[in-house]
């Protein structure tokens, strides 16, 4: 997510990264991590996993929450999200390539269609169109 921050702000969106982890961790990872170093967004503790609990990402019994995904719009709706199985990392261009295609369809009005990519047609997200590319 670091490497790709810039993106991210190119396209508006704000990026934050919360873990259960306590804040003297992520300050021992900011230390001691490279890849932390390149981190320039917030990163929030949930060690009394408030905000996990709230987003139904909680593993009670492990008192941690796997890596997931939210893309909350202006409005605090939650648009998108995606919960990774534990030994498999994030897709970024996959998340660059979602907010393109929320931000197409905000300014068009058009859906974006399976494997859409910028600079792809839309389609009209009336009913006689479900199912056509």
């Amino acid at each position: 997510m670091a490497a790709s921050y810039d993106q991210f702000r190119r396209l508006g969106v704000e990026v934050l990264a919360i873990s259960t982890d306590s804040i003297y961790a992520h300050k021992v990872f900011a230390e001691i991590s490279p890849s932390a170093r390149k981190v320039q967004y917030p990163l929030i503790s949930d060690r009394n996993h408030k905000i996990s609990r709230m987003y139904g990402v909680l593993d009670v019994m492990e008192g941690t929450a796997p890596r997931a995904t939210f893309i909350i719009n202006p409005s605090g709706i939650i648009e998108y999200y995606s919960v990774y199985p534990g030994p498999v990392g994030r897709n970024i261009y996959e998340l660059i390539r979602i907010f393109q295609a929320l931000q197409f369809t905000e300014k068009t009005g058009l859906g974006a269609p399976a494997n859409w990519q910028p600079g792809d047609k839309g389609i009209s997200r009336e009913w006689h169109n479900v199912g056509r590319v």
